[in-house]
């Protein structure tokens, strides 16, 4: 069978793509569709299954669960529609990025899920990351802006050179704070009614560190982030310090936020007013999603002074939103590091980029880390190329919650 990989950019029209792929003339000209029926898993397609449990009460992909679609982790979205459409009617099925939002053990478990099925069904497989490509399926095509299909003969690795180098600005006012260790966790235990999620939680975080957080899905990563960002409740009477204060000693949660940068895609997947891309930087100053104050000058000028870090100088007064992915998170790690928090976190901040975009953002996280004293934690399922911490805290799911190990 003629399986294929489809490699997109942030910028591919992948819609279109998808479409026409579905498309019974086959507009793409691929022999392997000819007169096959075909479906497709995607985000689309998911949320289209979750309509219909909703509105329509059809519990198609769940029907052998009492679990919702709604409720399940994104992970686990994927992993039950993709059983319930190898086991469908279609001849032939696209995977749109099917390995976004698993962890490696997830990844793996997928990848031989797809091989013990290659003589049932054609495989249509559109990734963004050459990383995640199928050894097995030699049919390789490059799908270009302009919504052409270009076969891919021989590929060549090249390491992309780091675009940034300005120094990052200082910030227009330091944030002060005494101490060296930021964060602190001794035994935390969290459980969720019956459910134990952490298990004898026990983390430093110092200035100036780079960490990596680790774990496979459902291990924990969202409710240890939510401790330190001081928004779960369930660190009240253990052994949690935020910056030098006990949880629950009279800090408020301002106190806290200010002191801490964060960026995660789903920050902006709802946002959807014509803020300037020079207005979004300068709203990290004020810890809002969006400039709703009228600015300064001296917060303007900081935030030409980011831009010219990420050369995007000439893009100051376009549409956030109208940029490309890719750059939507170069301005959003700046957003969040304008202040010059004592702790920047960065959580899955590369999923669904292309290969460039993703080494852009590496890039520009291992020059924060080099060029100030913000402890940083990025929080991803894959093993990004070039990301360089200093130091990784692996969560390790088990029968009574997860444990934390720290690897030097």
């Amino acid at each position: 069978m003629s399986h294929t990989l489809i490699f997109t950019q942030n910028t591919s029209p992948t819609k279109s793509l998808v479409a026409q792929l579905l498309n019974p003339e086959n507009p793409l000209n691929l022999e392997a569709l000819q007169n096959l029926k075909g479906d497709v898993l995607s985000k689309a397609r998911i949320e289209e299954l979750i309509f219909e449990e909703e509105v329509h009460e059809l519990k198609m992909a769940t029907k052998n669960t009492s679990q919702t679609l709604k409720s399940m982790s994104s992970g686990e979205q994927r992993k039950i529609v993709s059983n319930y459409l190898l086991a469908s009617e279609a001849d032939f099925l696209i995977l749109d990025n099917p390995f976004d939002n698993l962890d490696h053990e997830s990844v793996a478990e997928l990848k031989t899920t797809i091989e013990k099925n290659v003589s049932n069904k054609v495989f249509i497989i559109i990734l963004s990351r050459k990383t995640d490509a199928l050894e097995f399926i030699k049919i390789r095509y490059q799908f270009s802006n302009d919504g052409s299909l270009q076969r891919i003969e021989e590929e060549n690795e090249r390491d992309l050179e780091n675009p940034f180098t300005k120094d990052i600005p200082k910030p227009l006012k330091k944030i002060d704070y005494e101490g060296e260790v930021l964060i602190s966790l001794k035994n935390i235990n969290v459980q969720f009614d019956e459910n134990p999620i952490l298990k004898s939680i026990t983390w430093e975080i110092k200035k100036g560190s780079f960490w990596q957080l680790i774990g496979k899905n459902g291990s924990g990563k969202t409710t240890l982030l939510s401790l330190i960002t001081g928004e779960n409740s369930k660190g009240y009477n253990q052994e949690l310090y935020l910056f030098g204060k006990k949880k629950g000693s009279g800090e408020t949660i301002w106190d806290i936020k200010k002191r801490i940068g964060y960026y995660a895609p789903t920050l902006t997947h709802n946002f959807k007013r014509t803020h300037t891309v020079k207005n979004m930087l300068i709203s990290g100053l004020n810890d809002s999603i969006g400039l709703y104050k009228i600015p300064t000058e001296s917060q303007n000028l900081l935030a030409e002074e980011w831009l010219e870090v990420l050369n995007m100088e000439n893009q100051a007064e376009n549409v956030f939103t109208e940029l490309p992915a890719g750059q939507q998170r170069l301005i959003m790690i700046a957003r969040a590091m304008i202040k010059h928090p004592l702790v920047l976190i960065l959580d899955e901040p590369t999923e669904n980029l292309d290969d460039e975009s993703a080494a852009l953002f590496v890039a520009l996280t291992n020059k924060i880390a080099a060029e100030s004293a913000t402890a940083i934690i990025f929080v991803s399922h894959r093993e990004e190329y070039g990301l360089s911490p200093k130091q990784k805290y692996i969560l390790t799911k088990g029968p009574n919650g997860s444990i934390g190990t720290i690897i030097n």
